[in-house]
C-alpha cells in the first residue's frame, strides 16, 4: 500500500483495524481463492462494513476497490458506448464496471441487498464463470475476467432472496466489540486522525509507517498462499465429514459444501500448511453455511448457535 493511498482515501490502515477476525478472514479467504465467489458481509449501520472493505482493498490490492452505485444501469455494469464520442459520430467503446473490476480486482456493492435482482444475478455469473457474454444488435462479445465480488446489507432493510444468498460463496456477520475493544477502536480512530494530519503538514508518523509495514507484510503473505493453493491436499475423509456436517447442520442445495471445502484449502494456504485439517473445516464452515440454512421466516438465513458447534466437534475432533 502506498503512503499517498490511504491518505487521499482517508481510509484506517487494515491492520490498525480492532477485531472483526471472522469479517478479516473471510476476505483474505476470497482473496487467496477467487473461486469461492464472492464474500456477503451483513452488519447494522454504523458498524464500519465498508471501512474494513476498502481497507481490505487498500491493503490486498493497492487501491480502492470498483464500487457499484445501486441505480446502476446494465450499459454500466456490461460496458457500453461512450456517449460524447457518439456525439462526434465516433463509435467508441466504454468499458463497465466489470470490466474495470476485472483490472482492480475487486467490486464492491454497499448495500447489496437493495440492488435490482436483475443486477446482482449478471454480477454472480460473471464473478462465478469468470467470462463477461455481451449480446448487442446481434453480436456477441466475450471478456475473460476475474475479480472478488464483496457484497455489504444492513439486515434491518431487507435480507437477499433465498436463490442469490446462495450464490455468495461466504457470509461473515460484523461482531460487536467488547467494551475494551470499542475503546481501543475509537481511540484507534482518533489517532489516525492525528497521524493523517502530522503526515499531510509535512512531518513523518512511525505509527502509520509501521501500520502500512504491517499491512505489506499481510499482503505478501496473501499473495504467497494463492499461489500455494493448488498444492494444498484435500483428505478424503475430511471432504466426506464435511459433507455430513452441512446435511446435519440443514444447508440447503450443494454450494455450501463447495464453498466450505475452497474455503478451507485457502485456510490451510494462508497457514502455511500442506494439507486440509478439521480445524480449518471448522473455522469455515459458520461462514459457508449461515446464509444456507433456511429459517423460520424463509429468509435463508440462521444464526451459528452452540448446538451447531457442538455437531462439528462430534465430526471434527483431532
Amino acid at each position: 500500500m502506498n503512503a499517498p493511498d490511504d491518505l487521499a482515501a482517508g481510509i484506517l490502515p487494515f491492520s490498525k483495524i480492532v477485531g472483526q477476525d471472522s469479517l478479516k478472514l473471510a476476505l483474505e479467504l476470497a482473496f487467496v481463492a477467487p473461486a469461492i465467489n464472492g464474500v456477503l458481509v451483513s452488519g447494522e449501520r454504523g458498524t464500519a462494513k465498508s471501512t474494513l472493505v476498502r481497507a481490505f482493498s487498500l491493503m490486498a490490492h493497492g487501491q480502492l476497490p470498483v464500487t457499484l452505485p445501486i441505480n446502476a444501469t446494465d450499459d454500466r455494469v456490461l460496458g457500453g458506448w461512450d456517449i460524447d464520442a457518439l456525439m462526434d459520430s465516433r463509435a467508441v467503446k466504454r468499458a463497465g464496471l466489470i470490466e474495470e473490476a476485472g483490472r482492480a480486482g475487486m467490486l464492491y456493492i454497499d448495500e447489496v441487498n437493495l440492488l435490482d435482482d436483475h443486477i446482482v444475478n449478471i454480477l454472480l455469473d460473471v464473478a462465478a464463470a469468470g467470462i463477461l457474454l455481451v449480446e448487442r444488435e446481434g453480436q456477441e462479445t466475450r471478456t475473460p475476467v476475474s475479480f472478488v465480488l464483496l457484497g455489504t446489507m444492513n439486515p434491518e432493510e431487507g435480507w437477499l432472496r433465498p436463490q442469490l444468498l446462495d450464490r455468495f460463496g461466504l457470509m461473515a456477520a460484523v461482531d460487536s466489540l467488547e467494551p475494551d475493544q470499542r475503546h481501543r477502536m475509537v481511540m484507534t480512530v482518533l489517532r489516525f486522525d492525528e497521524e493523517r494530519a502530522s503526515e499531510r503538514a509535512g512531518e513523518h508518523s512511525a505509527w502509520l509507517e509501521e501500520a502500512r509495514a504491517l499491512d505489506r507484510e499481510r499482503a505478501e503473505a496473501l499473495r504467497k498462499a494463492r499461489s500455494a493453493l493448488n498444492s494444498v491436499h484435500l483428505p478424503e475423509d475430511l471432504a466426506r465429514r464435511t459433507v455430513d456436517a452441512v446435511t446435519a447442520l440443514g444447508a440447503l442445495g450443494h454450494r455450501g459444501e463447495v464453498a466450505a471445502l475452497k474455503a478451507a484449502m485457502a485456510h490451510a494456504a494462508l497457514d502455511g500448511a500442506h494439507e486440509v485439517t478439521g480445524r480449518h473445516i471448522r473455522k469455515v464452515l459458520p461462514m459457508a453455511l449461515s446464509h444456507r440454512r433456511a429459517d423460520d421466516d424463509q429468509t435463508g438465513v440462521r444464526l451459528w448457535s452452540e448446538e451447531d458447534e457442538v455437531v462439528l466437534a462430534d465430526l471434527f475432533e483431532e
